[in-house]
């Protein structure tokens, strides 16, 4: 099966790796042509644009930055795409999002999945990742080889949208989480405690979180570097938020940790790392949480 793949971030770059290592026909396009480098020397083949690209592949994957993106992406490539072609969606958009854009795909003959992630950037460079697939379940199987060669575990959340709804929930409890992580260590600090030792204590107890094993080590090596910026956390943040409001569900911890972030915006720049709202607590107290042995990225 020939796949095309739009959308070369440190997201799609890591899993249309993972399609060529098992052995895919693979096209790849972005907008900085120089982020394929890795993969043509692979073996991907590159297209100039989006239209060329769905021209040549029997089904179009795309990991792109905001719904505005995707629309654009899919507008260039609808009209080239071959009969009985698929969009795969990878990208991380509201519910309202998905079903507008899977109908205007719908109106020219195109069926979409939507296939969120969850892991982090660390895990999609070991096809380890979790797949979240939304959409009709022949297509969740008909692409199943591809989704297993880029994670290790699948899970058909239902019909197109609900992974939209899961894919962000799943962001929301690790932003909140962060957001414990950088308090709890600060405490560790402020107390008197090694570090290092406590990050370890904490990781061995009933208080541990996938955050803390992952951020919170980047946070001690001073890095912070998760490869996932402040504003892409506020963006999936507002979509919770939106969800709370049309679910009737208050979602205190959610709007404290996003108005932490709205802070560490101002502060740093929406290009800086999300872990850095850690540091809006260190540069408030005048402690920073360094310790040794904690690495600059997650491999």
């Amino acid at each position: 099966m020939h796949y095309g793949y739009i959308g070369l971030g440190n997201l799609g770059a890591n899993c249309a790796g993972c399609l060529l290592r098992a052995g895919f026909d693979l096209t790849v396009n972005d907008v900085n042509r120089a982020a394929a480098e890795s993969l043509t020397s692979m073996g991907a083949h590159w297209a100039d644009n989006a239209a060329d690209l769905a021209a040549r592949v029997d089904h179009v994957i795309t990991c792109l930055p905001s719904p505005g993106v995707s629309e654009k992406v899919l507008s260039a490539m609808l009209p080239a795409m071959k009969p009985g072609a698929t969009w795969v969606e990878m990208s991380t958009l509201g519910r309202d999002d998905v079903l507008g854009l899977a109908k205007i795909a719908a109106e020219a003959g195109v069926r979409m999945l939507e296939l969120p992630v969850t892991g982090g950037v660390h895990l999609a460079a070991r096809g380890e990742i979790t797949m979240l697939p939304g959409g009709d379940a022949d297509l969740v199987e008909l692409h199943r080889p591809a989704m297993e060669a880029m994670g290790n575990r699948v899970f058909h959340m239902g019909p197109l949208g609900s992974s939209a709804i899961i894919k962000v929930i799943t962001n929301m409890l690790a932003f909140i989480h962060l957001k414990a992580c950088g308090e709890a260590l600060m405490l560790a600090k402020r107390g008197g405690l090694d570090l290092g030792q406590a990050w370890h204590a904490i990781a061995a107890s009933s208080g541990n979180s996938f955050v803390h094993e992952t951020e919170g080590a980047l946070i001690l090596n001073g890095s912070y570097d998760i490869a996932f910026s402040i504003d892409l956390a506020l963006k999936d943040l507002g979509f919770a938020l939106g969800f709370g409001r049309e679910f009737g569900v208050p979602l205190d911890l959610a709007s404290m940790t996003n108005q932490t972030y709205i802070a560490a915006r101002a502060a740093y720049g929406g290009e800086a790392q999300s872990p850095m709202i850690a540091k809006l607590l260190e540069d408030l107290l005048g402690t920073d949480l360094r310790a040794p042995g904690f690495p600059a990225r997650l491999e």
